[in-house]
């Protein structure tokens, strides 16, 4: 891509996504994330291949509509309320039509059917950008409108995901579509709690982002696309394959590692406000997306599984690890004993 236009798409982005989280009036919300939208079409389309035209154009037609919904959400909303404030939203029927919208944003089940198709028509560079910045203005209008919402659609829709993510994982070979599950069943652990602690889900959220970057960086470091790849890419770089394997169990919540601390506050949360089925349920739900992630983390470390068929051994770089790569895998791993600092900020 021209280095002048991908300035003008990342400028847009950060345009659109400051627009989105700074205001309080619904015309202005909706014109980030519009820009947004328009903003990273070029950048998903880049590698001008079907797949990603494809993945595109999918992504394009989701976003338009889920746009749609939520202006029309809000419109109706200030028909019968006479507020454009983000804040007060108070109609049952915009409520419903906002929870709609958001969640088409997202990638939360029901609406989950485009999220992995687009990833996987994307560079991983993309992918990153779609996982994590592009994540950020639709939580922030949910944690704003969350007092509003219907909590019993909520719920179901955080336990859907954390089910279908994890379930509809286990079968994957394509990196970017695991990454792409991992995210649905992620996003159901952050709706959960999103009325009774919206800081929680924030925090959630932010140790999301960076334990997916650093995951996505370090993929791109070693150029691993897919399972096949995952299992010779050892031989380039033996420590940044290490590195992986740990950021992998940490993006399944294993103790000692970061990726445990959100799913632990969270069930603390739901233990605390009386809800320990729906805390026991996601907690078992959390197990199916384990197994993928454990196979994953073998893959990227050990030795090839017994039923795959022999491939060569790629050769070991001295290609020096990025310094940001490096330092977001660094805190993936090491950021559980701060946990009571994250904590008092709750």
């Amino acid at each position: 891509m021209n280095p002048q236009a991908k300035l003008i798409s990342i400028s847009s982005l950060l345009l659109g996504t400051t627009i989105t989280i700074s205001s309080s009036h619904w015309m202005m919300a909706w014109t980030g994330l519009e820009i947004n939208t328009l903003a990273i079409l070029p950048l998903i389309s880049n590698p001008h291949h079907p797949r990603a035209i494809e993945a595109a154009t999918k992504y394009f037609l989701v976003q338009a509509a889920a746009s749609t919904l939520l202006l029309f959400s809000s419109t109706t909303n200030a028909l019968f309320t006479g507020q454009w404030d983000i804040t007060q939203l108070t109609h049952p029927t915009s409520c419903l039509l906002l929870t709609t919208a958001i969640s088409m944003k997202l990638g939360l089940v029901p609406f989950h059917f485009w999220f992995p198709e687009v990833l996987q028509g994307s560079s991983l560079m993309t992918s990153l950008l779609l996982t994590t910045a592009m994540k950020f203005p639709p939580i922030t209008l949910l944690l704003m409108t969350s007092p509003s919402l219907n909590y019993t659609l909520l719920t179901t829709m955080a336990i859907a995901s954390a089910a279908l993510g994890g379930w509809m994982g286990l079968n994957q070979t394509q990196i970017r579509k695991i990454l792409a599950f991992s995210s649905i069943s992620h996003l159901g652990w952050m709706t959960i709690i999103i009325i009774y602690n919206p800081k929680l889900t924030l925090i959630t959220f932010y140790l999301y982002c960076m334990m997916t970057a650093a995951t996505l960086l370090t993929l791109k470091t070693t150029k691993i696309l897919k399972l096949s790849t995952m299992m010779t890419a050892w031989t380039k770089i033996p420590s940044l394959s290490a590195t992986l394997m740990l950021a992998l169990l940490s993006l399944a919540g294993l103790p000692p590692l970061t990726g445990f601390l959100p799913k632990w506050l969270i069930i603390q949360e739901l233990t605390k406000q009386e809800m320990t089925p729906t805390a026991t349920i996601i907690a078992l739900l959390s197990l199916l997306g384990l197994f993928f992630y454990l196979r994953l983390a073998y893959c990227a470390t050990i030795t090839l599984p017994p039923n795959s068929s022999n491939y060569m051994k790629q050769w070991r770089t001295n290609k020096p690890v990025n310094t940001l790569t490096a330092t977001l895998t660094t805190m993936t791993i090491t950021l559980l004993p701060f946990s009571p600092m994250i904590l008092s900020m709750l």
